[in-house]
């Protein structure tokens, strides 16, 4: 009556696999996405105990809900639909490059990544090529922040070592999210930055709908506490000048902000300067084109990069100088809002935008380079060392007179200065004859171009 059913021994198999499959997505996958999760929990409580300004939940949040969210924000929405009825576009076109406009600037940020190999790398590169200096007043400052504040840095762009240094310095504090440029938009580049927090930006792209995207996005980030770093002048300084800041995400904030609105804006003015700008040559160099832009070299990078491991190896290496950041005084939102009568949007951040540039030009730091490139740059003659030493102190007790933040070390100073001196002798920025020491004349714009660094302060 009952027979045997025979079945194709790869379809015994098959649906024993398909068996442990739907066990392992029903009981086990739960259980180890909860393990994780909870690990993942835990390790982001025990770094906002120790870190000045948290982690907040925004930064966090998963990418895929991230890019949902702002793909379909509702004043995202309405400009899209208003992009697709001027341009008689269909919606869902416009939608899907807003999509992909979202997809672009987000980031996937990792904690595990940031503070197990971001903080590490970037401590690594700044300590190999410079004597890092940060200001006394950098705790003072931490200190009196609000902790509730939404933090933005706002920082002059001297080179692309701006973001380790910065990255380094800030770890024990907070973990920043930067806004970066197409030219990091490279492998591995681009992966590393989306894993620590950083964000795209098109700084060409002028239409409509992408900077309500932008926007909308800094905006979010603004609003949910991320702790961020701006470079208003946008572009590396091709000639070592401190720019003019632009306005474009300082407005996003702005235009945004609610004095009633529980969490104020906390903008802190941050100055870096360097004895040696890595990309100098190459940015002067850029300056001479009417485009006034370069182009990022991986392979340009991986052959200084081994070069300086050579020098290393070989014990002929030596540092690049010091690298120093300095931190002025904090500007909240808030209070600027209520001392500001200004209605337009516009105006308000026109005026921000100068304070915070100012207050950046105050605490760019004077360093040993900058300083005898100065005094070099207006010798009309061949000098001595020791007229050069005493041009130099005289110039420290001027700026120190005048509030700069001076970062040579007055117990070293003659070496300092004389250290700079063989820095751009060895360079051949400088030229020694039996007469003395002068500019020389086919480097002179690098002799230029850090006298700059500091030309406001003077």
């Amino acid at each position: 009556m009952f027979g045997i059913i025979e079945i194709p021994l790869w379809l015994a198999i098959g649906g024993g696999l398909l068996m442990v499959f739907g066990l392992l997505d029903r009981v086990l996958v739960p259980s180890v996405r909860w393990y994780f999760r909870r690990r993942f929990e835990r390790l982001i409580s025990q770094l906002n105990d120790k870190l000045d300004l948290k982690i907040e939940p925004f930064k966090l949040m998963q990418r895929r809900v991230m890019i949902d969210r702002l793909t379909y924000d509702s004043e995202v929405m309405d400009a899209a639909i208003e992009y697709a009825q001027d341009n008689k576009i269909p919606e869902k076109v416009v939608i899907d490059e807003v999509e992909n406009y979202a997809k672009e600037i987000i980031p996937s940020f990792s904690a595990m990544a940031y503070f197990s190999f971001a903080i590490r790398l970037a401590r690594l590169i700044s300590k190999l090529i410079y004597r890092v200096n940060l200001g006394p007043e950098e705790k003072q400052i931490y200190d009196g922040l609000d902790k509730s504040a939404t933090v933005v840095f706002i920082i002059n762009h001297r080179s692309n070592m701006d973001y380790f240094i910065l990255t380094w310095l800030a770890s024990d504090r907070s973990a920043l999210s930067y806004a970066v440029g197409e030219w990091a938009r490279v492998w591995p580049f681009q992966q590393l930055i989306r894993a620590w927090g950083g964000y795209f930006i098109r700084r060409t792209d002028q239409g409509p709908l992408y900077r309500k995207v932008l926007t909308r996005y800094v905006q979010m980030a603004t609003d949910g506490g991320v702790t961020q770093a701006i470079f208003p002048e946008g572009a590396l300084s091709l000639d070592g000048k401190l720019k003019r800041g632009k306005l474009g995400i300082l407005s996003y904030m702005v235009s945004n902000f609610e004095i009633s609105q529980k969490r104020d804006i906390v903008l802190v003015p941050v100055g870096l300067n360097y004895d040696r700008v890595l990309e100098d040559r190459i940015l002067l160099k850029a300056s001479k084109h009417s485009e006034g832009h370069f182009e990022f070299s991986l392979l340009s990078a991986l052959g200084f990069s081994l070069r300086q491991i050579w020098l290393r190896l070989t014990g002929r290496f030596n540092r690049f100088g010091y690298a120093s950041v300095s931190f002025g005084t904090p500007i909240s939102m808030r209070s600027f809002m209520e001392t500001t009568d200004l209605q337009s949007s516009d105006r308000r951040t026109v005026l921000l935008g100068r304070k915070v540039m100012d207050e950046v030009s105050k605490v760019v730091p004077v360093l040993p380079v900058p300083l005898v490139a100065t005094v070099m740059r207006s010798a009309k003659s061949p000098m001595k060392e020791a007229e050069i030493q005493d041009l130099c102190t005289d110039l420290l007790v001027k700026l120190k007179c005048s509030g700069a933040r001076v970062h040579v070390p007055e117990e070293t100073q003659s070496y300092v200065i004389e250290h700079a001196l063989e820095t751009l002798l060895n360079r051949k920025a400088l030229r020694r004859d039996n007469s003395g020491i002068i500019v020389d004349n086919s480097e002179g714009n690098l002799i230029d171009f850090y006298a700059n660094s500091i030309s406001h302060l003077i």
